[in-house]
């Protein structure tokens, strides 16, 4: 490999030889890392049977991927920067296999958690290979080619519910696990036959001090929100952690602030565009766990209550199923309106559709189609912000900084999903009715939570107009002199 990294295609000039293999392969890693998300969703209940475990033990399984998960993605995302950006994605889908496959041999709790965590560990695939695009395709297919790729979470997403919920009902459950290393060895296979290497590296010694220290925040912030509601808000391991959290986070800051080369750049962070752009993908990720949460429970809470649909999870995962759909097709849409007027704007018209679907879920929730409609304008809002935040991102930082600045704001609407998870937990376990005995969330919860959904979305569209106007424009091939900076040897 020669020492002077490559620099990717200039505005205007024609996509490299197999840019469109390129794309399609990085969408279906990102499609096959995304099922993890809802791979475990249909045998959650079964689980403590399953696993001769208590359900307070078993919620690990989930718990576990998403502390990985958190902890991975901004990591694995500087390391791209550093190292290579394919090495990595090729990383991070080797941990996935190897999770999915230590998951189809458990047969108890142990390793069914640490199975769970190695998959959490491969969620940096989706920023790292939209940071790849960058590096490998025209800046003028650039916008499309990132709405595809960002499409690719919500498709994974929406189809793995049917299909996990179809194979638990019908076969054992491992075969679940079994089936998600299958596609993982295919998805390697692709990316290491079409994908090429980055050959625009910084190089450089790696933060491990910060790396470590984000760790130790992120794992006791998401610990004390995600376990709150099981060991009480007040309690002292809960109000411990969060006092741990924003101390570690602080002396964390502090030390990037002084690093020579920090694990997170706190001085790109905080450019106006960045700021901007992260925060309202906190209140995005705040807004979509909304969804996720109220219709499978609609769908499957007994008619007899008044509100409920009284179906199954297949049919759960059907209804949902659409929504993937529709995020792909609003890919297209939303990166001609990038090109056209910026991803600002497509950022704000996709959170102004989120929060119409909201209002539509709170007046339409007595029917399937009802859901269904709900779904699809949700998800095709989804798609348009999915697209126009890593637009916005790549368009403000170096070139240098595009695997971690990805992976961060991958990172922020991850927190956004969690404190969702915890407000809207809180909320329904104090609107409840009786029924059979048992207190099960009330119509009104429901609502009261689809409400919040909207206010957040439409939190996101004001963060969006504080955004630069600058940031209207497509984001533009990195400049020359930064891809010069560093030589990279092979």
């Amino acid at each position: 490999m020669s020492d002077a990294p490559a620099r990717p295609a200039a505005a205007g000039t024609p996509a490299p030889p197999g840019s469109n293999a390129v794309v399609a392969v990085l969408a279906v890693a990102g499609i096959v890392v995304s099922l993890m998300q809802t791979l475990v969703i249909p045998i959650v209940p079964e689980l403590p049977k399953l696993l001769d475990a208590p359900a307070s033990d078993t919620a690990w399984a989930v718990t576990a991927t998403l502390l990985a998960a958190a902890v991975a993605t901004p990591v694995v995302g500087r390391l791209g920067d550093m190292f290579g950006k394919r090495r990595m994605l090729l990383t991070s889908i080797v941990l996935l296999i190897s999770g999915s496959v230590v998951c189809a041999l458990a047969d108890s709790l142990v390793p069914m958690i640490i199975g769970r965590a190695l998959q959490g560990l491969s969620a940096a695939v989706v920023p790292l290979g939209i940071s790849i695009l960058r590096d490998t395709v025209s800046a003028e297919k650039l916008a499309g080619s990132t709405a595809v790729m960002s499409a690719s979470l919500g498709v994974g997403g929406a189809l793995g519910l049917p299909t996990a919920a179809f194979i638990a009902d019908n076969w054992d459950w491992h075969i679940l696990f079994w089936a998600s290393a299958a596609l993982g060895v295919v998805a390697f296979a692709l990316v290491l036959l079409v994908v090429p290497e980055s050959r625009n590296r910084v190089g450089g010694r790696f933060d491990l001090v910060g790396s470590l220290g984000l760790s130790a925040g992120l794992v006791s912030l998401l610990l004390a929100v995600s376990k709150g509601g099981d060991w009480g808000w007040t309690s002292g391991t809960t109000l411990g952690l969060g006092a741990a959290a924003v101390l570690i986070l602080l002396a964390w800051g502090w030390w990037e602030l002084r690093a020579k080369q920090p694990l997170v750049d706190l001085r790109t962070t905080a450019k106006r565009q960045v700021l901007f752009t992260n925060l309202a993908s906190v209140a995005l990720g705040f807004s979509m766990f909304a969804m996720s949460l109220v219709l499978p429970q609609l769908l499957q809470l007994p008619e007899q209550t008044g509100y409920g649909l009284g179906r199954s999870m297949l049919t759960v995962g059907l209804v949902l199923a659409p929504q993937g759909l529709v995020m792909m097709v609003m890919s297209a849409l939303s990166a001609g309106i990038t090109k056209a007027k910026g991803p600002k704007v497509t950022l704000m018209i996709g959170s102004l559709i989120v929060a119409t679907g909201y209002g539509l879920n709170i007046l339409l929730m007595s029917e399937v189609w009802h859901l269904v409609l709900v779904s699809c304008v949700i998800g095709a809002g989804v798609g348009f912000t999915y697209g126009a935040l890593p637009a916005l991102i790549m368009g403000a930082v170096d070139p240098s900084q595009t695997g971690s600045a990805n992976s961060l704001n991958t990172l922020m609407r991850s927190l956004g999903t969690s404190f969702a998870s915890a407000v809207a937990g809180v909320i329904l376990a104090q609107m409840t009715t009786q029924y059979g005995g048992f207190a099960l969330p009330a119509e009104n919860g429901f609502k009261v939570v689809m409400a919040i959904g909207a206010g957040a979305a439409l939190a996101a569209f004001l963060l969006a107009t504080f955004i630069p106007k600058r940031g209207a424009a497509v984001m533009a091939a990195a400049p020359e002199e930064a891809l010069e900076a560093v030589p990279v040897k092979a």
